[in-house]
């Protein structure tokens, strides 16, 4: 198992403004997305905002050869998905932008869904299903927790409600690089897993299916779409492990840790 790095306070301090720095590039964004904008136009928007104004670095843009500076995902898309000029936002769409941001070498990562105009209820439920079971996996998160708990309360949040947890994908830690130890699964056992440790640093991001949790890669090498073609909704958010219990360093107005 990869060692998992413990973050000194000097470095949570900056990953913490890394995380406010992205947090404001996301209520930024809340007056942009709207429907008949293209998820190119959302990707060329956040890169000419972090560089120009927040004076940062669009982490994704170069990572394992990604030409982007986000994901946007829509509908059964269930993550990676990639933007391009020609798919406009339309009234019932829901999708998933997932932003992450560098400065001062270290990467802070989130996503958030957008329901655009008129959403049904069904999908409402989805995304609003979704972003408590996140919330669930992270109030878990204190010294002496478990990983297996932050996947146990995540799992039985969204199977009580009907939906299925995508299990090939999940959180990681972050800071210098994008991807660090741990892996953080979004199912799993109460009591199992690596011990938490005040100074870790990761993310929590469940993916959520309508259906099945079946997912596949498309022929792009990127998009993930469910199998079933049915709805899928994420959330996410980088946690800082403290002495009392977790920190979010990408927290934005209007929500509650």
């Amino acid at each position: 198992m990869a060692r998992v790095h413990i973050k000194s306070p000097d470095e949570i301090d900056v990953l913490r403004e890394s995380g406010r720095m992205l947090a404001q590039v996301f209520e930024q964004l809340d007056g942009f997305i709207a429907a008949g904008v293209s998820t190119m136009e959302i990707n060329d928007w956040v890169e000419d905002y972090i560089i120009n104004q927040l004076h940062a670095r669009p982490a994704s843009k170069g990572q394992y050869g990604y030409q982007y500076v986000l994901n946007s995902s829509i509908n059964e898309v269930v993550c990676h998905g990639i933007p391009v000029t020609n798919r406009k936002l339309k009234s019932g769409d829901i999708v998933n932008i997932d932003i992450t941001l560098e400065q001062a070498g270290y990467i802070a990562d989130s996503s958030k869904m957008y329901m655009i105009g008129e959403v049904s209820p069904l999908a409402k439920r989805l995304v609003d299903s979704t972003y408590q079971a996140m919330w669930a996996g992270i109030r878990t998160v204190k010294p002496g927790a478990t990983l297996g708990d932050i996947g146990h309360a995540i799992q039985q949040h969204a199977e009580k409600r009907g939906y299925a947890v995508v299990r090939e994908y999940c959180g990681h830690g972050i800071g210098r690089e994008m991807h660090e130890a741990p892996q953080v699964l979004h199912y799993g056992q109460s009591g199992q897993g690596l011990v938490l440790e005040e100074g870790m640093v990761f993310t929590i991001e469940p993916m959520i299916n309508q259906g099945k949790a079946k997912v596949k890669q498309k022929n792009d090498g990127w998009t993930v779409v469910t199998r079933d073609k049915k709805l899928s909704a994420q959330w996410e958010h980088t946690i800082a492990v403290t002495a009392e219990g977790f920190e979010v360093l990408t927290l934005r107005h209007g929500e509650k840790d």
